[in-house]
């Protein structure tokens, strides 16, 4: 079966047993996080570099890991699945990307390609991800390497955003403000 009827009152069950009202401040994170692993899967599409889209589909599971580890903390467990050498990654990543291109001297309008586009919009809900992540980190323990690996996913999805744009051969264009 692919429902239950359960939570039709506006709660669920994160816990055993226990049931929790959908507006608690973890399910906020947890279904900001799931809404970012989606945008992930459609931005996935659109990209043409195998490199993205395979360090992409890592991203997805690292996502799922630390959904997991809400899990664990929510239930007052200390388990960690989330490995925090995957902030090397994106870093490397990061790097990789930004040493091909010319130096950013400017902000860019989000847009260029299919795929800047939706990378663009996937940074977006990546910044909404991690300011849940530290609103949750207030009342909960959340793994630092979480945080951390947040912040430096939406600077990985900008940079891939312009290399996209870069390799593709559109021009960023620049507010004039």
């Amino acid at each position: 079966m692919y429902y239950t009827g359960k939570g039709d009152d506006g709660s669920t069950e994160i816990t055993r047993g226990e049931r929790q009202r959908k507006s608690n401040i973890a399910f906020e994170a947890i279904g900001t996080l799931d809404e970012l692993n989606s945008q992930i899967g459609v931005a996935r599409i659109y990209v043409s570099d195998q490199t993205i889209k395979n360090e992409l589909l890592e991203i997805q599971n690292d996502l799922f890991a630390i959904g997991a580890d809400l899990y664990y903390a929510f239930n007052g467990q200390d388990k960690i699945t989330f490995k925090a050498d995957r902030i090397k990654a994106l870093e490397d990543g990061i790097t990789r990307m930004g040493g091909l291109m010319p130096p950013l001297k400017s902000f860019v309008i989000p847009g260029g390609g299919l795929a800047s586009a939706y990378l663009h919009l996937t940074r977006a809900v990546a910044r909404r991800a991690e300011r849940d992540l530290v609103k949750l980190s207030d009342v909960l323990k959340i793994n630092q390497a979480t945080l951390t690996y947040m912040n430096r996913l939406s600077s990985y999805l900008f940079v891939a955003a312009l290399y996209s744009n870069y390799v593709a051969g559109i021009k960023e264009i620049n507010p004039h403000y």
